[in-house]
């Protein structure tokens, strides 16, 4: 009898100096949809998906793909399979184009030259496959991080993946941005391919989804139809018991004003301008805003890490 799953991980173990990091993992993915993977840190996700890829070796248990057991020693192995992996840090070449960066490694060839009309040819053939509106020549350090999790989109469908691996894909990006990250996810998942989808945005899971998988402490929980799930059934499960206070009411009283900034300005002139605030003893103070606010590079600034052109801040009481 023909297997409705195109990626079935059964049994998987695996285990580090101290760490029983899987127990008899097994995962089950059909084709053409989106398996989100959940867990909190350290459930074993990360490990799970590694295994697959070809960067560890499992203790135990079998890989099957459209039906036929796999063997992934490595990497390579896995892409031969179809399998491909996008990491949640993304670390593309920066000054080279984009369309070395899809094809590295694997540069068409004429005679004994790069062939780079055909390299530009083949990318942007890509590109128009999947709606994507960016130039092959381009210089990747020129892409935001939404296209450059596009331009990675576009590498794994290079090999003609079966299924592929998103690692925290959102974590970097704006709303809008995620939109259209979910536009070539729906576009693939109607061609068939699989996606596995890790994430801990909740509202994301459950609108991108078509089934859950949720682990536990190196242990799978379950699998559900995600139409079936919840935020508040997702929680309890990841964690085991019933969490009555998602957001404990605060008790805490701040104290005195410990560290003061005043006007901060920094030497670029595309970024963060007049920045004012306090932090008081025992408080939290939490700075937000969307991918380049220059949140990152205010606190850079505070540490020393960046040069500003007004420094008025300070410890208070120092000397």
């Amino acid at each position: 009898m023909e297997s409705p799953y195109l990626l079935e991980m059964n049994g998987i173990s695996k285990a580090f100096p101290g760490v029983q990091a899987l127990s008899q993992v097994t995962l089950k993915v059909k084709p053409g949809t989106v398996h989100a993977l959940m867990g909190e840190n350290g459930a074993g996700k990360s490990t799970l998906m590694k295994c697959l890829f070809g960067m560890y070796r499992p203790d135990e248990g079998t890989v099957r793909i459209d039906g036929e057991d796999v063997d992934i020693p490595n990497s390579k192995a896995a892409l031969q399979h179809g399998i491909s992996m996008i990491h949640q840090e993304l670390n593309p070449v920066p000054h080279r184009p984009v369309m070395e960066n899809i094809w590295l490694g694997r540069f068409p060839m004429r005679a004994w030259l790069v062939d780079e009309k055909r390299m530009y040819t083949d990318t942007l053939s890509l590109f128009q496959d999947l709606n994507l509106d960016i130039d092959p020549k381009a210089q990747a350090r020129t892409l935001s991080v939404s296209k450059i999790q596009s331009m990675e989109i576009a590498k794994a469908v290079s090999f003609n993946s079966k299924v592929i691996v998103m690692d925290e894909p959102t974590s970097s990006l704006t709303g809008k941005e995620v939109e259209q990250l979910f536009a070539i996810i729906n576009e693939l998942r109607s061609r068939g391919v699989s996606i596995i989808y890790i994430s801990h945005k909740m509202e994301e899971i459950l609108t991108i989804s078509d089934e859950v998988t949720i682990m536990r402490d190196g242990f799978v929980v379950g699998t559900w139809d995600a139409a079936d799930l919840t935020t508040d059934l997702i929680i309890t499960r990841m964690v085991g018991r019933d969490m009555n206070e998602r957001f404990p009411e605060r008790t805490n009283v701040p104290g005195e004003v410990i560290l003061k900034a005043e006007g901060l300005t920094s030497n670029q002139s595309n970024s963060f301008r007049e920045v004012s605030f306090e932090l008081r003893k025992g408080e939290v103070l939490g700075i937000g805003g969307l991918v380049g606010a220059q949140r990152t590079e205010l606190i850079e600034s505070l540490f020393g890490l960046r040069d500003s052109l007004q420094a008025a801040y300070r410890f208070m009481g120092a000397r």
